[in-house]
């Protein structure tokens, strides 16, 4: 086990919501490179965060998250705001402020619900693409801004075709790929697609010309 010097405060929770992946990215990150294991995504307002373990990333994930964590939270929040709602004008001040903060965060579990959802049918992660491409389709749930900006910037460019060599650009637009495997041997043999590539016609040789000084 190798233990990793850390500065860390007495308001842990605190330090995990704001300062934890910063520093992690910064010690994951090497020349241009930058691949942290330890993704967070969380609501808008980073009030409620899940941690995922990019090694254990599998087409299942996102469904994991939202069953066994984003729904039990938000029922717990929508309980909690209920009770209070029927309270009524017996509401104290401090009620209210509770309530106000429950209905906020209610609203965030269910974008940050209905954004995984959204995603989760066609994310098929594969280890060989990489860190930054394998978090590429997931920029909108992270909060940390340079992170999100490379993501987002990282997505836009598998939009674009430029990242057709990966396992997530097949899972995404296997049709557009596939076409391309035709003419591209090396994206056909990076797919395992090599039957669909069409070696070109040879080209005819250029007839050679009479040598200089050559006689009519």
């Amino acid at each position: 086990m190798t233990r990793v010097q850390a500065p860390v405060p007495a308001d842990l929770r605190r330090w995990l919501q704001r300062e934890f992946f910063p520093f992690h990215l910064q010690r994951y990150s090497k020349s241009r490179r930058k691949a942290p294991i330890y993704w967070p995504l969380a609501t808008s307002s980073g009030s409620y965060t899940l941690w995922l373990y990019y090694p254990s990333l599998t087409s299942q994930t996102l469904y994991t998250a939202v069953n066994d964590f984003v729904e039990p939270k938000l029922k717990q929040v929508t309980q909690q705001a209920t009770t209070l709602r029927t309270k009524a004008s017996a509401r104290t001040r401090d009620e209210d402020r509770t309530l106000e903060t429950l209905l906020t965060l209610e609203a965030e579990l269910i974008e940050l619900r209905d954004t995984m959802l959204r995603i989760a049918p066609d994310y098929h992660p594969n280890h060989d693409d990489g860190v930054q491409i394998t978090a590429a389709p997931l920029w909108p749930l992270f909060r940390h801004k340079p992170w999100q900006k490379l993501l987002k910037d990282t997505w836009a460019k598998l939009e674009n075709g430029d990242y057709d060599w990966a396992h997530l650009a097949m899972a995404y637009w296997p049709d557009e790929v596939r076409e391309k495997c035709k003419t591209d041997k090396s994206l056909a043999i990076a797919h395992d697609l090599e039957q669909l590539y069409i070696e070109p016609p040879a080209k005819p040789a250029k007839p050679r010309g009479r040598k200089k000084g050559a006689a009519a």
